[in-house]
């Protein structure tokens, strides 16, 4: 027969049994989520997990554990698993906006009194569009770390959308996107416009051509990027102002890989100006049709600006009509 040694629960009585979540008392669950909020919000940002360690600099392993026990501490299934690949579930969304919205007010705070002890420091947290990285982002920040050298940057590329959703949860404090968004919430500045050309491959029977009307390419397989795209809103709108839905033979998430794709012959795309002309397509103006992306600069309205975020905004604005190459 076993004895009762210090700590055994009385004869007759089962063992207490730890509180559940929902019976956690006001303000605990902060005490129990909010080392974990930046944790989870890594993954969410790159729906993959070895991904999002590799960023943290931490074990899979160890990541993949505590995702585990969040998802059991909150009852609810956060991420739904295709292979390798996470997709956010309802609640995991709804959670992500939260966790994003928390971890920017913790880091403007922290940015805010840190500027105000050095007001020529700071970090600005700053998106901006795939096609505006390899020349328009790079001559902007040079020039403006010129006046402002201990001026950080926190930089996201990514296509408009993914960013706006950023922007709208704290998670950057101004972004240069396309096409303008209209909605509350968000101050939008036109800041300069870029000429859409038809990009054909090099033989083809237009490629002879300087100018072109967009309906003559209304037969013709279109490589586009992905919905949800600026760019591709735009191609799919001045397509129907044309008279026409684009027949689309492949989607993809870059611009450059689009005009890979037509110079290797399987269609024609509407892209911006490259960045370096690239051999194997020919890229035709467009006429009878206003083909141009607009390119605006969008914070929150009624967000508090820090020192370094006002400099930078008031810098952005003051390009107007230069900010990109001619």
């Amino acid at each position: 027969m076993s004895g009762g040694g210090a700590g055994a629960a009385p004869r007759g009585k089962p063992p207490q049994a730890p509180a559940a979540p929902a019976e956690l008392a006001a303000g605990a669950w902060a005490l129990l989520l909010a080392p974990r909020l930046a944790q989870f919000a890594a993954v969410a940002r790159e729906a993959h997990m070895t991904r999002a360690a590799d960023h943290l600099g931490m074990p899979q392993s160890t990541l993949s554990r505590a995702v585990a026990r969040l998802e059991a501490d909150l009852g609810v299934t956060l991420f739904a698993r295709q292979g390798r690949t996470l997709r956010l579930t309802r609640a995991g969304r709804t959670f992500q906006q939260a966790a994003e919205r928390a971890l920017a007010q913790v880091e403007r705070a922290a940015e805010e009194v840190r500027a105000d002890a050095d007001p020529g420091g700071g970090r600005v947290a700053f998106g901006f569009l795939h096609t505006l990285g390899p020349e328009t982002v790079p001559a902007l920040l040079r020039a403006f770390r010129a006046d402002h050298p201990r001026v950080r940057f926190h930089l996201v590329q990514t296509y408009g959308e993914a960013m706006l959703e950023r922007l709208r949860a704290g998670a950057l404090d101004l972004c240069l996107t396309s096409p303008l968004p209209v909605e509350p919430g968000l101050v939008v500045r036109r800041l300069d416009e870029q000429r859409l050309r038809l990009v054909v491959p090099a033989g083809h029977r237009l490629g002879t051509r300087r100018r072109v009307r967009l309906a003559e390419a209304e037969a013709e397989p279109f490589v586009t990027l992905e919905a949800g795209y600026g760019l591709r809103r735009i191609t799919d709108a001045l397509c129907a102002e044309a008279g026409f839905a684009p027949r689309v033979a492949f989607e993809g998430e870059e611009a450059e890989t689009l005009r890979g794709l037509v110079a290797a012959g399987l269609g024609v795309a509407l892209l911006p100006p490259p960045a370096v002309p690239r051999p194997g397509v020919a890229e035709l103006d467009l006429v009878g049709q206003r083909a141009v992306r607009e390119i605006g600069v969008a914070w929150l309205e009624g967000q508090r600006d820090s020192v370094p975020v006002a400099a930078f905004k008031a810098f952005l604005l003051g390009r107007k009509g230069t900010l990109l190459p001619r």
